[in-house]
């Protein structure tokens, strides 16, 4: 290796702008669910002054990050601070309302206190969330910091763009792939190995919908794949394990594979049935 070389990449490193250290955006998103969940404290505060100085140092912490990335942001680091800070109530009680979908619809799940504290669909949901508050605010790199770490630690990938309403509950969660597009409505219930994805992934087509439309108070079973951002799910809809479907389905839909077993592995196959709701 000559000198040369060393030289370019030397000056690729001094001409480099700044970038949010992952471990720091991580801090920051510890002391945020510390604060929001005392499940998920690691301490016990004693005073509502320590409770307070704590949120003041959470947020210090904060806009040292975002000041990292000023000349990107649309607004001045302190008023993306602020505008954030005002989503936590709002944050907070659609978090309150997913753990409680959760353990509502888990047999095995004991209370919310269990949910939050262990269920990793719950944790990926609520890094979501506050990664999606980042991403409306245009913030560059740092939703997808949060969201890759989510992903990291549960198996479960949700682009931050990606709208997802009230009482949303994942159970078990491993694999789920959810499309910077997609749409999600209220009490939707997903199962491990679905995937929200795209049936285009052309460059130039990034900023097109491309991602389903999930409508309220559908089910999809393990291991579905819904691909479009022309495709609706429609409200009261279920969607079998294993489906994939690349179209649109009326509300009330039963979606399953049905498999035509014959003699042989090598003979067995089936097909997509569609049961239209009423």
């Amino acid at each position: 290796m000559n000198n040369t070389f060393l030289e370019k990449l030397y000056q690729s490193h001094w001409q480099s702008r700044d970038i949010p250290s992952p471990d720091r955006v991580r801090e920051v998103l510890d002391g945020l669910l510390e604060l929001l969940f005392p499940e998920l404290a690691e301490r016990k505060f004693t005073s509502y002054r320590e409770f307070e100085n704590h949120f003041n140092t959470i947020s210090l912490k904060l806009n040292k990050i975002l000041d990292l990335v000023k000349e990107e942001l649309p607004l001045t680091p302190s008023i993306i601070e602020n505008k954030f800070k005002e989503q936590l109530p709002r944050v907070h009680e659609l978090l309150l309302k997913d753990a409680a979908a959760i353990s509502a619809g888990d047999p095995a799940a004991r209370d919310t206190r269990e949910v939050v504290r262990t269920y990793p669909g719950f944790y990926a949901v609520a890094i979501h969330r506050l990664a999606h508050e980042f991403h409306k605010l245009e913030v560059p790199l740092i939703p997808r910091i949060l969201s890759e770490f989510a992903h990291t630690q549960t198996g479960i990938d949700i682009h931050p763009g990606a709208q997802i309403g009230e009482n949303f509950c994942i159970d078990h969660g491993t694999g789920i792939v959810i499309g910077g597009t997609s749409h999600i409505g209220n009490n939707v219930k997903i199962y491990q190995g679905v995937t929200l994805g795209a049936l285009s992934v052309r460059k130039e087509l990034a900023e097109i919908k491309r991602h389903p439309t999930i409508e309220d108070d559908v089910v999809i079973y393990a291991g579905a794949t819904i691909l479009g951002g022309n495709t609706t799910i429609g409200k009261g809809s279920i969607i079998g394990g294993n489906v994939w479907l690349p179209k649109s389905v009326p509300p009330g839909s039963r979606v399953y594979y049905r498999a035509n077993v014959r003699h042989s592995m090598e003979e067995a196959g089936g097909e997509i049935s569609i049961e239209s709701g009423t």
